[in-house]
């Protein structure tokens, strides 16, 4: 049966998810989780919590799935290991430092891969059990079709989110709230720009990012047959009845092997809803039915709300299996003994049975009286009894027996087997190159290289892998020269359904000399390396930290690309032990999309013509077109630093990137010319980005 994990911001959460069916729950501990800004637990208050769920058999799952800095690791460890003695079942991680300072930390801790590892192929899958963890949460893009394929190959447990909002950008990936509001989502503080109003096309006053909430109630059981090991349910910044609705809606669906009815239904879209709901990642379709925001119809409270906490405060769900033993002899104490399916047990003396005058104790009378375990998590399955005839018992006595049984039963469930811990061992520290960075550059059309660059000091020269397909030309005066190289610049998102036709582009330009790729998913590294490539890793690896580094070396990867959220200071800080690149110069990108943008605003395709969209102080988002016509949000401002080079250039780089991407050719050319100290352009409008700032 699938396991339903409900979200817990709170310790009223709690008892709303388990109290209403949840098989476990996942919960924000510490400062390292992708919901900061809910309520999250004191250590107090999760030890209470992980209590309560353990007594009832329910799963606790620690949300540690934010990038952290190299600073902050050892307190990762720590929180880690609280969470642990506490009594957590296994621990969500994004960061792959923060995969090793757990590992470390807690050896035997199970770890799931959280969805913002952006993993959305087979490929992805394996990789995460290579690297040792147990489960993965897959992206939300996936169809039904994607999710059986992955889950009937996958090695390991995988996990789909089935309930509540979608982001409009892949998970991990989404960089809007850190550039333009220094709130990252990779941090855990999303401000959730995708919300806002933004002009798209002739769409003056619209919502081009924000999409309604998911609900795949309808399709439970073909998860289940599809191998899904666990359905989630989004939601811990909203309120605890919301989750004991949902929860209890879902909770029977499973059990019961139906779709919730019609009244179940709409009760969902009344508790929580953007103008209804959306299956359209499942179902393959998207488009503009996707897309809604919350309304003022959508925000009524339903009656229901009151209902839901009185039941999640004062009913338990019955899902703990005890059974119990009678002995009744006549001049002897009764006795009964009960055991859990932990192998606890426990015994109960009650009054010498007395003559039956009127009725006597019969063996169907007294398991009815031991099956009476309303009001404690407890459910019976099972009851023996020797009773002597001619004897009775007042049933008040049993049920006191009864009660004390469980009650010892339930204190005997409180403890936990005491985990395993370990030492974080911060990664071996490098000293810093001395040497300035080279220049590198990656274009995002052949037609932005011109006879210009052939003499500009670049050491790389990158496109995105489609382009160098379609356009090998633009690329022939580089390729046999000594001094540069060129690399295909892999698309982020590649489903299991792409990989043939990126294999054909892959061997057309190895045929072309192009030996080395630039890659931002880890379903990628296996085999990208053994086509041969020498791989490089692009932004989307999110490098954050000197551990994530480290194991990306162990991955066989040539360089890494650092994460662009970081500040200087920590750049510096990162103990480098590959070549390391910087973007110093262009339009990051803020969102790489399923939907796409261009054709939900203007009906048609039209990526060349489509001038962005524009928030609703003026600025200007280009988007432009990713392979298999995903959209990617570009800043509204380029980021510029050659002015600055001796703050990027003393931080122990292998190189620092131009990134060009709307930019024509003699923009191109001078901009390089800049860098490389021979020009004095400066683009109209810039940013310094994230590097003096940093992000929350």
């Amino acid at each position: 049966m699938l396991e339903l994990l409900s979200p817990a911001g709170s310790t009223e959460g709690v008892a709303a998810a388990v109290r209403n069916g949840a098989d476990a729950v996942y919960m924000g501990f510490g400062n390292f989780n992708a919901r900061r800004n809910a309520k999250n637990f004191s250590e107090e208050e999760f030890a209470e919590a992980a209590e309560f769920c353990r007594v009832r058999n329910v799963k606790v799952y620690v949300t540690l799935n934010t990038l952290a800095a190299d600073r902050e690791l050892n307190e990762v460890a720590e929180t880690a290991k609280r969470a642990a003695r506490c009594g957590a079942d296994a621990i969500l991680v994004q960061d792959l430092g923060v995969l090793r300072a757990v590992r470390q930390a807690v050896p035997d801790m199970p770890i799931h891969a959280s969805t913002q590892m952006s993993i959305h192929n087979l490929e992805g899958v394996r990789m995460a059990a290579a690297m040792g963890l147990s489960r993965v949460v897959l992206a939300r893009e996936l169809t039904g079709e994607e999710i059986r394929y992955i889950c009937a190959n996958s090695p390991i447990e995988t996990e789909v989110f089935v309930h509540g909002a979608l982001c409009m950008c892949y998970s991990g990936q989404c960089y809007m709230s850190a550039v333009i509001g220094q709130r990252s989502g990779n941090r855990g503080l999303c401000a959730q720009p995708c919300r806002m109003k933004y002009a798209a096309a002739a769409r003056k006053n619209d919502y081009p990012l924000s999409l309604k909430d998911n609900c795949l109630a309808p399709y439970l059981r073909q998860l289940e047959e599809y191998g899904v090991t666990c359905v989630k349910i989004e939601g811990r910044m909203k309120r605890p009845e919301y989750t004991a609705i949902v929860t209890d809606i879902y909770s029977r669906a499973i059990r019961e092997g139906r779709c919730p009815n019609r009244a179940e239904t709409a009760l969902l879209q009344a508790s929580f809803s953007r103008q209804g709901f959306t299956d359209g990642y499942f179902t393959g379709k998207t488009g503009p039915d996707m897309f809604g925001v919350r309304t003022e119809a959508d925000k009524g409270l339903p009656a229901e709300f009151a209902a839901a906490r009185r039941k999640y405060i004062s009913t338990e769900f019955p899902r703990v299996p005890v059974r119990f033993v009678g002995l009744i002899r006549a001049g002897e104490p009764a006795r009964l003994a009960a055991e859990d399916d932990r192998g606890n047990r426990a015994m109960a003396e009650g009054p010498v049975p007395e003559p039956a005058f009127h009725r006597e104790l019969t063996t169907a009378a007294l398991r009815t009286q031991l099956a009476k375990t309303g009001g404690t998590p407890f459910v019976c399955t099972g009851a023996r009894a020797s009773i002597e005839p001619g004897l009775t018992l007042p049933l008040a006595a049993v049920n006191a027996m009864r009660r004390s049984l469980l009650e010892t039963l339930m204190n005997a469930r409180k403890t936990s087997p005491a985990p395993t811990l370990g030492h974080y061992v911060p990664v071996q520290k490098r000293k810093n190159r001395e040497e300035p960075p080279v220049l590198t550059a990656s274009f995002m059309k052949a037609g932005q290289l011109s006879p210009a660059l052939e003499g500009a000091g670049l050491k790389l020269i990158s496109l995105p892998l489609e382009e160098l397909r379609r356009s090998p030309a633009a690329v022939q005066p580089f390729l046999h020269r000594e001094d540069v190289a060129v690399a295909a610049i892999m698309p982020r998102v590649i489903k299991d359904g792409q990989w043939n036709e990126v294999r054909s582009f892959l061997d057309y330009v190895r045929n072309l000399g192009v030996t080395q790729v630039l890659t931002g998913n880890l379903g990628q590294i296996v085999a990208l390396r053994s086509m041969g490539f020498t791989v490089r890793g692009d932004f989307g690896l999110n490098v954050f930290n000197s551990g994530t580094l480290e194991t990306l070396q162990k991955l066989g990867l040539e360089s890494a690309a650092l994460s662009f959220e970081l500040k200087l200071a920590q750049v510096r800080d990162i103990s480098k032990c590959m070549d390391t690149e910087l973007i110093v110069y262009g339009r990051l990108p803020l969102m790489i999309t399923e939907n796409c943008i261009v054709k939900s605003s203007t009906g048609i395709c039209g990526c060349d013509s489509f001038p962005g969209i524009t928030d609703r102080t003026g600025l200007s988002f280009p988007v432009v077109k990713e392979y298999g016509c995903r959209s990617v949000v570009l800043n509204s401002k380029k980021l510029f630093l050659a002015d600055r080079k001796q703050d990027y250039a003393s931080l122990g780089l292998w190189a620092a990137r131009l990134a060009f991407t709307t930019e024509n050719p003699s923009e191109c050319a001078r901009i390089v010319q800049r860098y490389a100290g021979l020009d004095d352009y400066e683009p109209v409008g810039y940013t310094r980005g994230l590097y003096y700032r940093g992000v929350d």
